[in-house]
């Protein structure tokens, strides 16, 4: 039975191609795509992804069911939360401008399987997204002419009662996904000049609204009488921050189109920047206008704002906010189809997804077969599926994007840059079994030799401190520390920090309601997975990070991604148990695609060395200048014969 056992060497070299990560190339400026978006295209890009129907129905109905007239708190610490994540994205963005967004960002930090199922996921995010936006433009649009649409379709064509279908087909949902397809196929610069269109559209139906509002406004309506400004206390506002938060997922159009920005290096971040600030106040200024327009407790959550002025007597107001409200979800159809035809680009470039997707017309530029497969299957969905149960999905996979996204940040930040050298120790004290040269120094010993093989001065190695290495402040109580690689013990204290704040959210969100802990035991291990969660913060802050002024980069590293990662785990948690299940039948779909075809197609394995038989070490010895000699040195286990003499070889800098 052993012998079918596998191997610890093949088990080892199988758990290397899962987290083998993606090689960059030298030119990341280069692309088969157009450059042709600024930072406005990218700003409105952005903007039209995050305000879209949220505002005109998630307003009124958090207000009226879950937090009061306190909905404006509720924004604004989603907002900041929201933050948290967009600057991850930022960051990433300007140093990695390559399409994928949360996949790329991934593989290039994190592992090769970890960026397939973050694509995975992203992927029906999109098309799930897309089709429930297309069904509720279609609705929208149905009640201004009095439900006349569904009447007809339910008459002529019939209904049905199936489980996971629709109660009738919805062919102007179908419709307005294939015509927004053909826009997208276009080209970038045809899709920008759309969004610029019904954004522009939606940004001044969103000014009249706020005009008109504060004209209409009544303080009376936060009184006391009506119920006061917080009416549901602090849970109210923290359950609605928690619904709020998806309002702003979409931000990640922006670094999805990285690849065709100008300058992506300034214009992401900014637009990032913009765009969340822009759609933050949006959302803080109509809820404040809302709850003041009316007393929060009489809106009506299908559609609050028209309501609102109907009830004001301005009902001619309501046509305009209808407008708005379609132009808004027009923004989102194009931003949910501009971005995952890029991102299942970018996974099929890289070999984890049928190569059909890769393919760039040569004309517009842009994934046309990626672009018509994934606009007919979001098509399908708005047709004949009930979107209603798999809403929810949504929120998991951008909440895990985001986590991924944050905890690559970290390792990332932590390793050494492209030519560094892969120094153990960073205290500058000799290896266990040092060998003195010629003249005198110490020998640097490597494995092979690679593109990370860079002869430095000795002394300034000793010097400078590569990212990664502990602090020489902390040396002298962390000195077993030392002897490990640069970026190995943060990549430990990140996985760490995150199963530690996994723990803790559980205990948090179950503790009390599911688990039944008595008082002792809830607060002992609240107080254990906090110590926990925090070392690993402080033994990350330990080592030396990367410090950049070419590119943005986010502050307060690794404090901000840690909080983003404990945040977007605690929301994850406050998901049904429907939502999980999909999610692991989901996750299991997608490691059958990635280990049938995948892991086989990658191009980071064919870039991988074939194994040999005969291996051999090299000593590298110091010499006064730059010039140093490499000698190979046969490994005690192996005869010394067959090998290279290489004692006269010379390695230039």
């Amino acid at each position: 039975m052993a012998r079918w056992l596998p191997r610890s060497t093949n088990l080892t070299r199988f758990c290397q191609k899962l987290n083998r990560v993606k090689t960059l190339e030298d030119d990341m400026m280069e692309t088969s795509f157009n450059r042709c978006l600024s930072t406005i295209d990218l700003t409105l890009l952005g903007i039209g992804g995050m305000v879209g129907s949220g505002l005109y129905v998630l307003t009124g109905t958090v207000a009226k069911e879950i937090a009061g007239p306190a909905v404006i708190i509720s924004f604004i610490i989603a907002g900041f939360a929201s933050l948290l994540a967009a600057l991850c994205y930022a960051e990433f963005g300007a140093r990695v401008p390559k399409t994928g967004s949360a996949y790329m960002f991934t593989y290039v930090s994190v592992g090769e399987i970890w960026a397939f199922l973050i694509g995975w996921n992203v992927l029906l995010e999109y098309m799930i997204g897309g089709a429930a936006v297309a069904r509720a433009w279609s609705g929208y649009l149905d009640s201004i002419f009095n439900h006349k649409i569904k009447n007809f379709t339910e008459t002529h064509v019939g209904a049905w009662q199936v489980p996971f279908l629709a109660r009738y087909p919805d062919f102007l949902a179908a419709a307005i996904l294939l015509v927004a397809t053909a826009f997208i196929s276009f080209g970038a610069k045809v899709s920008s000049w759309l969004n610029h269109v019904f954004s522009a559209i939606s940004m001044g139906i969103i000014l009249f609204i706020l005009i008109m509002g504060f004209v209409l406004a009544q303080p009376k309506n936060w009184s006391t009488q009506e119920g006061g400004f917080a009416p549901y206390g602090l849970s109210g506002i923290m359950a609605g921050t928690a619904t709020c938060f998806y309002a702003f997922v979409g931000f990640d159009v922006i670094a999805a189109s990285s690849e065709e920005a100008r300058n992506p290096q300034r214009a992401v971040p900014r637009a990032i920047a913009f765009s969340l600030g822009l759609a933050t106040g949006a959302y803080i200024l109509v809820s404040v206008v809302l709850t003041l327009m009316v007393p929060w407790h009489t809106l009506d959550p299908d559609s609050a704002l028209a309501d609102a002025f109907y009830r004001r007597g301005y009902a001619w107001a309501g046509f305009l906010v209808a407008a708005g409200s379609i132009c808004a979800m027009n923004t989102v159809l194009l931003s949910n189809l501009f971005s995952l035809p890029r991102i299942v680009y970018a996974m099929a470039e890289d070999g984890l997804f049928f190569q059909v997707f890769s393919r760039v017309h040569p004309r517009t530029q842009v994934p046309v077969v990626g672009i018509v497969v994934f606009g007919l299957l979001m098509a399908l969905l708005a047709l004949v599926f009930d979107l209603e149960a798999l809403v929810q999905f949504l929120s998991i996979g951008t909440l895990l994007a985001y986590t991924f996204v944050a905890a690559s940040i970290i390792v990332l930040r932590f390793q050494q840059q492209k030519g560094d050298v892969p120094a153990p120790a960073a205290s500058g004290q000799p290896n266990p079994e040092p060998h003195e040269g010629p003249s005198g120094g110490e020998l640097k010993e490597y494995e092979s030799f690679s593109d990370k093989l860079q002869l430095v001065d000795r002394d300034k190695s000793k010097e400078q401190r590569e990212p990664g290495q502990l602090k020489a402040a902390f040396e002298p109580y962390l000195e077993f520390l030392s002897d490990f690689y640069p970026g190995e013990v943060v990549t430990v204290a990140v996985v760490t920090l995150m199963v530690s704040a996994i723990c803790l959210c559980s205990i948090l969100v179950f503790g009390n309601t599911h688990l039944y802990l008595p008082t002792w035991s809830y607060s002992l291990l609240l107080v254990l997975f906090s110590l926990g969660f925090l070392l690993s913060l402080l033994l990350i802050w330990a080592h030396e990070q990367q410090h950049s002024t070419q590119t943005f980069q986010i502050p307060l590293v690794p404090l901000s991604p840690a909080l983003s990662i404990i945040l977007n785990i605690y929301l994850m948690l406050k998901l049904s148990y429907m939502t999980w299940l999909r999610f692991a039948v989901w996750l299991l779909l997608g490691l059958l695609v990635y280990f049938g075809y995948g892991i086989w197609h990658s191009k980071e394995n064919l870039r991988e060395p074939r194994p040999q038989r005969v291996s051999a070490r090299y000593v590298v010895f110091p010499g006064g200048s730059l010039e140093e000699r490499v000698q190979a040195v046969q490994p005690s286990s192996q005869p010394a014969t067959g090998l290279p003499d290489t004692d006269t070889d010379d390695c230039k800098r």
